[in-house]
């Protein structure tokens, strides 16, 4: 399987509901790394996995509906616990809608999976993995 990795930056504000998160049920910032890798068994015939250029760019495009933004204001998540992992989840199910909409070129269309991981710090981060 090849694969290839871009990456981003995301800053938000948001606060969760329910006492197993104790002190970040308070209002609180997060700030991650987003890296979104796409995957395919076979390179296309220009011999990649996906145009980087395009992927950098939609990728960026996903990341800034929700940069600088509080969370627990938007509408997309009323009521919704925005864990790193739900996060992950948002910005992967994001990606393939563009992917499907043939915002990465036709030679995305050959993608097997998207797997994106938020890095919170240097010690912690989760993933979400879809197929394609």
């Amino acid at each position: 399987m090849f694969s290839v990795t871009v990456r981003e930056h995301l800053m938000i504000a948001h606060s969760f509901r329910g006492e197993v998160f104790g002190p970040a049920q308070r209002l609180h910032g997060a700030t991650y790394l987003v890296d979104a890798t796409f995957r395919r068994a076979e390179l296309d015939a220009d011999n990649i996995v996906v145009d980087i250029g395009l992927a950098t760019k939609e990728l960026a495009g996903v990341v800034a509906a929700y940069n600088y933004r509080n969370l627990d204001e938007e509408p997309d998540f009323a009521g919704v616990n925005t864990s790193t992992e739900y996060l992950a989840k948002v910005v992967a199910d994001r990606l393939a809608e563009r992917v499907h909409a043939g915002a990465l070129g036709e030679g995305a269309r050959g993608l097997a999976g998207i797997t994106v991981t938020l890095h919170e710090s240097h010690i912690a981060w989760a993933s979400y993995e879809r197929a394609l």
